[in-house]
């Protein structure tokens, strides 16, 4: 058994709508995650937060219904570094996942082979401070350079706040740069805001990638995704729209299920497909953001 979940916490929907919106063959879920089951999987000991079980299978039936194609499969912060759970379901879907791990700096080359070998082309470094104790950078560092002649890349999750004590140190790290969630901007600023503004500096200077993903976690006015609201968290739109239209070949989509952490509302996952036409608006634009983008990342020489 494990302990009853977090006070408040939100299960993610079991019966979301269809989307209206058709995604193009061979989309690409590039960030999701899986929560245990937690009597095969345990959740760590020093876990912020303890979610309800979210299984392999489970979002391989969201991937199904949705008429997603791949997933990339981002290790949860309640596993910790133990990436059994998310290295299980890479391996169960036969080619259709790639993962994304958490690796301590004493990490050794066999076990990163091993995780090669599964699937996993990447780590994420955590710099949410609600989610970590610390990220020391020192530590980081040296996982970096252990991953760089695997060719994975970092996966970066933080606060648009925290932007300018990091971009130096994000600099000298010496593999490809994935951004988590734009960034995490303040919505309730115009796009044009200063911040924002720093943020889309260092994509174009680090040639970084960008997911345009959670804007249910960036949302200030909505309106929420449920209810059938095909027109959802407008307020969110210009900033994923802008990086959409300045980094066309660098950008990624994904569901964020089973959206970890949610306070306010869990959307309706088909409406959250239904969201995708506003911030991409062309088909070229949403065949570089759903399936031409991630394949080359994820999947180099392969075809949709």
């Amino acid at each position: 058994m494990t302990a009853p979940k977090t006070p408040g916490w939100l299960d993610w929907s079991a019966d979301p709508s269809t989307p209206d919106f058709e995604l193009p063959c061979g989309t690409v879920d590039a960030h999701c995650h899986v929560f245990g089951p937690h009597q095969e999987f345990p959740f760590a000991p020093e876990r912020k937060y303890t979610p309800c079980d979210a299984s392999k299978d489970q979002l391989f039936a969201l991937r199904d219904h949705l008429g997603v194609a791949r997933n990339v499969i981002v290790q949860a912060t309640c596993h910790g570094a133990d990436n059994a759970a998310m290295v299980d379901a890479v391996r169960a879907a036969d080619g259709r996942a790639r993962g994304i791990a958490t690796v301590r700096p004493d990490v050794g080359e066999k076990e990163l082979r091993e995780l090669d070998a599964a699937g996993v082309r990447g780590v994420r470094f955590t710099f949410v401070k609600r989610l970590v104790d610390a990220s020391p950078k020192e530590d980081l560092s040296t996982i970096a350079k252990k991953i760089a002649p695997l060719g994975w890349h970092v996966v970066l999750y933080f606060e648009a706040a925290d932007l300018p004590e990091l971009e130096d140190f994000f600099g000298t790290l010496p593999t490809q740069l994935v951004i988590d969630h734009m960034g995490r901007p303040d919505v309730a600023k115009p796009p044009e805001n200063p911040e924002f503004e720093r943020f889309l500096g260092f994509v174009e200077e680090n040639d970084a990638w960008v997911k345009v993903s959670c804007p249910e976690r960036l949302t200030v006015t909505g309106p929420p995704a449920l209810h059938g609201e095909r027109h959802a968290y407008t307020d969110v739109v210009p900033f994923a729209r802008r990086v959409v239209t300045e980094f066309p070949d660098r950008v990624l989509w994904g569901t964020d299920w089973p959206h970890p952490n949610l306070k306010d509302h869990m959307p309706d996952d088909g409406l959250l497909v239904d969201y995708i036409p506003q911030i991409a608006d062309t088909a070229d634009l949403r065949r570089k953001l759903l399936v031409d983008n991630p394949m080359r990342l994820y999947w180099p020489g392969e075809t949709a």
